[in-house]
């Protein structure tokens, strides 16, 4: 009873209020039938072949989510100016709501590039393609500093902040702004050289003969590169120092080198050359042993207590682990043949001659003790 009794007291400019809730009520269930449509969508887009309508449906879930809010708080907001007008701050709204669409058209598009770039890299390995993450992570970080730049402009136009004026402000200060950021900049430019260059990708094992830098490059930013040392510590290096540095890829390696000197006793000198002929003829039919390589097996240097000949060989494969595992076999055969041959690895030695004369005083001083 006396609910209505209220409700009788109630003009028609109070009846506003009840907009307001039929507004928001209303947009939360948009929101909610919005939500499960995309669920809906995104589980048919899973099975299809391709994956940009999966990248897509998921891109503008959330988006669309703040754009139902934002387009019934804004209708709401309308509602209450109307009955408010001291209320200053919804007299922005209009500019709130552009701004507002603005910024879920960019999230989408932004939400878009980043789904694209995983999915195709996931699509490429899947179907077992070559793909080049750097250039894929290069192309997905431009384009979404692409998005952000025109959200931004455009944010600045709704509101009736003069562009021409940024620019003109970006080309005087300009020479400070660099002067103060040169850090930040020469990381920059590294960072392009990289992506343009190319001389390393993701998941490349690189070196540096300059610095202490050696590990597998996991990710290539704006600002630095980071690569997982052989101890699995990241190694976070500024791009900028890879203007300035030489660097190894050791992951672009044709094959990988046996380089080694093996010596001989002094003894065994006239055995060198059968030796030689023998691990020459194992290395040219052993099937880990790049043959269309420089191989050779030559007696190069008269050592201080052997006689060293020099084995240079490459073999087939650049994998590390088997690359030792076929060195410690060649190794093994190379001590066989020497060993077949009755003859024997060096070790250092040294040989002392007596002369005649201190020979004989040590015999008179042995028998004068002796007598």
């Amino acid at each position: 009873m006396n609910y209505l009794n209220y409700l009788s007291t109630l003009t028609q400019d109070d009846f506003w209020m009840f907009h307001v809730f039929g507004v928001v009520l209303v947009t939360a269930m948009l929101q909610m039938i919005a939500k499960r449509i995309c669920n809906k969508l995104i589980g048919k887009a899973e099975k299809t072949r391709t994956f940009y309508d999966e990248a897509l449906m998921k891109a503008i879930t959330s988006p669309l989510t703040f754009l139902i809010w934002l387009m019934g708080l804004t209708m709401a907001s309308s509602i209450v100016f109307d009955h408010n007008k001291t209320l200053f701050i919804f007299q922005y709204a209009p500019q709130l709501k552009k701004l507002g669409i603005i910024i879920a058209l960019s999230w989408s598009a932004i939400r878009f590039i980043k789904n694209v770039e995983v999915f195709y890299i996931q699509h490429c390995e899947e179907h077992s393609k070559e793909v080049d993450k750097t250039l894929v992570h290069a192309i997905g970080q431009l384009s979404t500093a692409s998005v952000v730049i025109t959200t931004v402009l455009i944010g600045m136009q709704i509101f009736g902040l003069p562009i021409s004026g940024l620019l003109a402000f970006g080309g005087i200060g300009g020479a400070a702004i660099a002067f103060a950021s040169k850090d930040m900049l020469s990381n920059f430019f590294g960072s392009m050289v990289i992506y343009l260059d190319r001389p390393f990708k993701v998941g490349d094992w690189i070196r540096s003969p300059d610095k202490q830098i050696e590990g597998t490059v996991e990710f290539i930013g704006w600002r630095v590169t980071r690569i997982r040392t052989f101890d699995k510590r990241p190694l976070y290096v500024p791009n900028g120092i890879f203007l300035t540095i030489s660097v190894e890829n050791a992951s672009r390696m044709t094959n990988r080198r046996i380089k080694t000197n093996i010596g001989i006793r002094y003894q065994d000198a006239d055995k060198m050359d059968v030796i030689t002929n023998q691990v020459t003829q194992m290395l040219q039919t052993h099937p880990e042993i790049d043959q269309k390589q420089t191989t050779f097996v030559n007696f190069v240097e008269y050592g201080p207590s052997s006689l060293n000949f020099l084995v240079y060989t490459f073999t087939k494969t650049t994998n590390w682990v088997k690359f030792q595992a076929i060195q410690h076999e060649i190794f093994l055969k190379i001590i066989e043949i020497i060993e077949s041959n009755q003859a024997e690895c060096a070790f250092p030695t040294q040989t002392l001659h007596l002369q005649n004369d201190f020979a004989n005083a040590s015999g008179q001083l042995s028998r004068v003790a002796s007598n």
